[in-house]
């Protein structure tokens, strides 16, 4: 499914992403490779069942967070974005371990218009993963600047 245009979202909205993901070692390790992130938190299982209350590596956070974003671009944002301004309140109640599975929701919490361009709005996201034991594992409330319909605005199609 395509992303939806400014005026097309409404504020209470919720999707509930059909797409799901189960989160590997080679996620994790990659991720953490990819980003120079050397944490043996991430990468070294026998640190981390001898000196973490987890027993186990835990999934790195900015991977988590790339994810659960992801994951709703295709039903929200998809191709009617304009640009990410930013992440606000970013948690993480509960560690992501390999294996896990995620699925998202997002919720529509704020529009506006927007002040410099009339062909666009601005959008506050609420995105909450959960994991197959339907944990809160992440949220984080984003912001993007999104286009309106091209009927909206008065544009032939």
């Amino acid at each position: 499914m395509a992303g939806l245009f400014f005026d097309q979202l409404s504020v209470g909205q919720v999707f509930n992403h059909a797409l799901r993901r189960t989160i590997t070692e080679a996620d994790n390790v990659w991720f953490s490779a990819l980003t120079h992130n050397p944490a043996m938190l991430h990468l070294d299982e026998q640190y981390c069942r001898e000196h973490t209350e987890f027993g186990q590596r835990v999934v790195n956070s900015a991977f988590t967070l790339g994810l659960m974003v992801g994951i709703s671009v295709g039903d929200t944002t998809l191709g009617t974005a304009v640009a990410n301004l930013g992440w606000d309140e970013v948690r993480f109640p509960k560690p992501i371990f390999h294996g896990d599975t995620i699925r998202v929701e997002t919720e529509v919490a704020e529009l506006r218009e927007s002040k410099s361009r009339p062909n666009a709005g601005i959008v506050t996201f609420i995105h909450r993963a959960y994991n197959q034991r339907n944990e809160l594992v992440a949220h984080c409330r984003r912001s993007g600047l999104q286009l309106k319909s091209p009927d909206s605005i008065g544009v032939q199609s």
